[in-house]
């Protein structure tokens, strides 16, 4: 197939997950036209892969738009993709604006007759175009139309997909696909810990007790509830030996670094800023740490799971269908930071059960959101909607 991948260009899930899918997609043959403002982080040079830009500021200098017309930008750069690639598909994330540019390009391309047949528009939801941008009033109508427009709507949770049924009117249910991790997220074990001296080059004695290291990987928005994360672990510091690094850049970041100086726990807790790739400071963590007021699905705690780090965090929207209460990971009520402390506490304090929580983790992760298995499940979900007579039809 030729497929067509819409997406922010982003180190949050949906970017990761349309990054891995597209690499997938290309590893099983298939054709894969990347269209995004930026290359996306995760998106590495691979055969089969094409990245296409989008650039939408060129109008800027005649001073009629205080923003660049970005969502027409993006219809426009769409189907010339789509006509030029002849793609049989497009499958965006987000409905908006990317849905929303999908079908403005589908109908340019049938309206102008001379082009290859329009391609089906496949849409997967993450949550804040339906939980923040679809239900806003200025929004609300064209994300509607977007769904309703779109030949397949995917969701990663059945959390989100109960959200988009209660929200819009849909001619046709929702498809729950979950998000996967990719190959080298799921390792068999955990590998050996490095000591905070050897990371840090401190030269700590070998005599002092080793510090126990929980990680929070978020894009610092409201919703993640960083404020949560940074009290929970002035609590965990007052019994344990711990440092927090805290993986990601947003807004409430400056709030998060002024919060650990007024805690006075600013020489535990380290802001590493975005990164690509997070397995190696996973596998220096004993413990992944979430407060999020409401998560889609939950990517950053699989990818903790898959590296055989135990998780806690927020009982809040998907968070349950990726960990387990009580098997690899510990969920407590949003807003309870006492509750975060005291289930990070028992955990980082007896290292057994945490060991037990890791090995189930890691075999969750491997048996439930297998690679493989899910991509298997988009390209069921792409043949399914390709229309009768389109470019790869028998």
């Amino acid at each position: 197939m030729r497929v067509g991948i819409c997406c922010f260009p982003s180190f949050g899930g949906s970017g990761v997950v349309a990054s891995e899918l597209a690499l997938a997609l290309a590893e099983g043959g298939d054709a894969v036209h990347v269209v995004s403002s930026s290359r996306p982080p995760r998106l590495v040079d691979a055969p089969g892969v094409h990245h296409h830009p989008v650039d939408g500021s060129g109008v800027l200098e005649y001073g009629l738009f205080d923003h660049p017309p970005y969502t027409l930008a993006l219809a426009n750069r769409l189907a010339q993709v789509i006509r030029a690639g002849l793609l049989d598909l497009l499958h965006v994330h987000y409905a908006a604006p990317h849905a929303v540019s999908a079908l403005l390009a589908r109908q340019m391309l049938a309206d102008s007759g001379g082009g290859p047949r329009p391609c089906p528009v496949v849409t997967t939801v993450h949550g804040t175009d339906v939980t923040l941008v679809g239900a806003h009033p200025n929004y609300s109508d064209i994300v509607g139309w977007a769904l309703r427009g779109s030949d397949c709507v995917t969701a990663p949770s059945y959390a989100l997909q109960r959200e988009v049924a209660e929200r819009f009117a849909l001619d046709a249910p929702v498809e729950v696909i979950p998000n996967f991790v990719p190959v080298a997220g799921c390792p068999t074990v955990k590998p050996p810990a490095r000591c905070d001296g050897a990371e840090s080059g401190s030269g700590a004695s070998p005599a002092s007790p080793p510090r126990l290291q929980i990680v929070h990987v978020s894009n610092f928005r409201p919703v993640k509830r960083v404020a949560d994360v940074v009290a929970a672990f002035a609590l965990v510091r007052r019994q344990l030996p711990a440092r927090l690094c805290l993986i990601g850049d947003g807004p409430d970041r400056p709030g998060a670094e002024s919060q650990c100086r007024q805690l006075g726990i600013g020489g535990d807790v380290r802001f590493l800023g975005n990164q690509a790739r997070v397995e190696p400071i996973l596998d220096r963590s004993d413990l992944f740490l979430s407060a999020s007021e409401t998560e889609s699905f939950g990517l950053a705690s699989l990818e903790a799971l898959a590296r055989g780090v135990p998780v806690v965090a927020t009982c809040t929207g998907g968070v349950p269908e990726v960990v387990c209460h009580g098997r690899n990971g510990l969920l407590c009520p949003v807003g309870d930071v006492e509750a975060l402390a005291e289930s990070c506490i028992s955990l980082l304090a007896d290292p057994s059960r945490r060991e037990a929580f890791a090995r189930d983790g890691r075999r969750w992760a491997r048996s439930s959101f297998d690679r493989g298995a899910i991509v298997a499940r988009y390209r069921e979900v792409y043949r399914a909607t390709l229309t009768p007579g389109g470019a790869s039809a028998p």
